[in-house]
């Protein structure tokens, strides 16, 4: 029985951040547990949405055409998942010629069957979500991020979304499933039970995007062409429908309203599930490029192992809510759970077989308390990753761990092996193989989990077949065969010291911030041009300052870490920028017409940083950013050929 799973198509408006690798690192484990529960084929999916008036702006901002720019990104996530080692089978992008193929089938079978008509929209436009907002005005704020939204009008298509309410309503009673966790479920059907807008799905103000099979220059609006994307990816593989949509809870309507009522209309099977998770928060706010507070996943995968992250992010936050991720607490963690918990088990369980046993597994039918724990531990395991309750399904596994490291302690084998009577040894034999088959049951069930991590620890055992190819039925006590010689023991979790441990992690950050501006800079942003230096006159001696006066000027080597528009603004954006004191500087600056927000995070500026500080727009900006200004143009930045600290002073 095949299982078909999908990730979001993340906006390659951003790159991969610990919020994508969290809703990634959560697929590759239903994946791997799917397998476990005997599902064959379990196809994953997971992709980039690379079509929007957004996309096409950043685009224009780094001086890239947008194919080329979304092609940047996509390769940027490819090649993040693959060195966090996740195992998915496809990664569609919305570029794909196939993709295009199936966009336009769906809207030729929704409009012969009568859900799709020509009409005009004029009215509020969100840039940043793509959506429109019916019910702002001019200059409102969007109710999803906050930004202000463009007045818009042009000629579009649109699909009767209208026609869908009382069969959206019907679905959500009749197959409660369908959207989880409840509580999102209950939003939803009270969102539909207000009544629903017929809603625009082309465009003709953008050129990047599927053109529309209608006269004119129509190209599709964002949700009818990514959605789609995950019936494109496994076109003519018969695995449609998907078995789960696993998604973050801010797209949860465009996924349990918009996507049934496509498909509705298409007259095509309907996913069976659609889970809504939370946000992961950082300093108790949700992380956004806007406010600088992104996290990635590499420098902490880096210092504490892929798997280290994995096993936090499952573990600390219940799947579906909300969580909080810290350095402090990732590091508690590891060290207790991980160092102290799981690799300490390991190492002295195989570490006792080979002093007492010369590395061989011992004949015993092990403990019944033990075999007993063992069972209960997987069928509760197994009931909560079912559920996609993955924390509790950790929690059972860890008070499994406990269990058998006081029955280790309680029954002594290192004062066992020193008695020499036939009971003793009996004993000895029985405490070694319980330890041993109940490490292997612990081991396969963290594989989902903690792949590579479970790997070496199954392979120390000496466990003759690969542990992706554990099945639940392998799960019963007595499947350790005596005799079978264990590996090598090396340790798999070394304490971690978070003096150390943490500063390595931060330091990491600001290069994994910097890299990845580095792909998207404007190749052409701080090129100024050169006759407009040399225009300059010779000023009279009266306007020149003395070197003194110049001295007393302070300009720093700034990272910015956070940019967002300034409300009622137009050219003002509100910085957070790092120069290397205790704490980060608070600037405003008039450059939003010229630099998006997102473009600015983790870019290295100059900073005056002696100026008084002063209020704009009640915010407080505490230095000035330095650049050109050139007439008639837009400011340039000022910025560096040649890498530099953070800090530095220009002098």
């Amino acid at each position: 029985m095949k299982y078909y799973l999908t990730t979001p198509i993340y906006y390659v408006n951003a790159a991969p951040h610990l919020g994508t690798a969290y809703s990634t690192f959560v697929a590759d484990l239903i994946k791997r547990f799917k397998k476990m529960e005997g599902f064959e084929p379990v196809v994953f999916t997971t992709g980039s949405d690379e079509h929007s008036r957004n996309v096409e702006r950043a685009a224009k901002a780094a001086n890239l055409d947008p194919e080329e720019y979304a092609g940047r990104m996509a390769a940027e996530f490819v090649n993040q998942w693959k060195t966090l080692e996740i195992d998915f089978d496809h990664f569609i992008r919305t570029s794909d010629p196939k993709h295009y193929e199936t966009v336009r089938e769906l809207f030729e079978r929704c409009q012969k069957n009568g859900y799709i008509y020509k009409g005009a929209y004029t009215g509020q436009y969100c840039v940043n979500d793509e959506l429109y907002v019916n019910e702002a005005g001019p200059g409102d704020p969007c109710p999803e991020c906050g930004r202000p939204t463009e007045t818009v009008t042009e000629e579009n298509y649109f699909f009767r979304l209208s026609a869908f309410q009382e069969r959206l309503l019907e679905l959500y009673e009749k197959n409660p499933e369908f959207v989880k966790p409840d509580h999102r479920r209950n939003e939803i059907t009270a969102f539909v039970q207000q009544g629903l807008n017929d809603l625009s799905i082309t465009r003709t103000n953008i050129n990047w995007g599927i053109p529309v099979p209608v006269e004119g220059c129509h190209v599709f609006y964002v949700w009818f062409d990514a959605l789609i994307s995950y019936m494109s990816a496994v076109k003519n593989d018969n695995l449609w429908p998907a078995d789960l949509h696993l998604i973050g809870k801010d797209i949860l309507r465009f996924h349990a309203v918009y996507w049934p009522a496509f498909l509705m209309a298409a007259d095509l099977p309907l996913p069976k599930k659609v889970f809504a998770h939370g946000w992961i928060l950082f300093e108790e706010n949700k992380m956004s490029k806007s406010r600088g507070n992104v996290l990635r996943p590499n420098p902490i995968a880096q210092v504490a192992g892929i798997d280290s992250l994995r096993y936090f992010l499952l573990r600390e936050i219940t799947f579906g809510q909300d969580g909080s991720f810290s350095y402090d607490a990732l590091i508690q963690r590891y060290n207790s759970d991980l160092a102290n918990g799981l690799g300490n088990l390991a190492s002295r369980t195989l570490t006792m077989i080979h002093q007492y046993r010369g590395g061989q597994i011992p004949q015993s039918d092990g403990v019944g308390d033990i075999a007993e724990a063992a069972r209960r531990a997987t069928e509760m395991t197994l009931e909560a990753f079912d559920e996609f309750n993955f924390s509790r399904g950790l929690e059972t596994i860890w008070s499994l761990i406990s269990v058998i490291d006081k029955f280790i302690v309680e029954r002594a084998p290192w004062k066992l092996a020193k008695a020499e009577d036939a009971l003793s040894q009996k004993l000895l034999d029985e405490t070694l193989y319980t330890a041993a088959e109940a490490l292997r049951i612990v081991c396969a069930w963290i594989y989902p989990v903690m792949p590579a991590s479970a790997r070496k620890i199954w392979e120390q055992l000496g466990m003759p077949g690969p542990i992706g190819e554990v099945r639940i039925a392998d799960l019963h006590w007595g499947k350790l065969q005596a005799g079978q010689k264990v590996g090598k023991v090396a340790g798999v979790f070394p304490r971690l010291d978070a003096k150390t441990a943490i500063p390595q992690m931060q330091e990491l950050e600001v290069k994994e911030r910097e890299r990845q501006a580095a792909i998207f800079a404007a190749a052409a942003a701080t090129t100024a041009k050169a006759d407009t230096a040399s225009t300059a006159t010779a000023q009279p001696d009266a306007s020149k300052i003395a070197i003194d006066d110049f001295a007393k000027v302070e300009m720093r080597v700034g990272l910015v870490l956070g940019a967002e528009r300034v409300k009622g603004a137009d050219k003002l954006l509100h910085l957070t920028v790092e120069i290397g004191e205790q704490a980060p500087r608070s600037i405003v600056a008039g450059i939003a017409e010229a630099y998006p927000p997102e473009q600015l995070i983790g870019r290295k500026v100059v900073i005056v940083a002696n100026l008084q500080p002063r209020k704009l727009r009640g915010l407080e900006s505490n230095g000035m950013i330095v650049a050109a200004s050139i007439e008639g143009g837009k400011p340039v930045l000022a910025g560096f050929l040649e890498d530099v600290p953070v800090g530095a002073r220009l002098k």
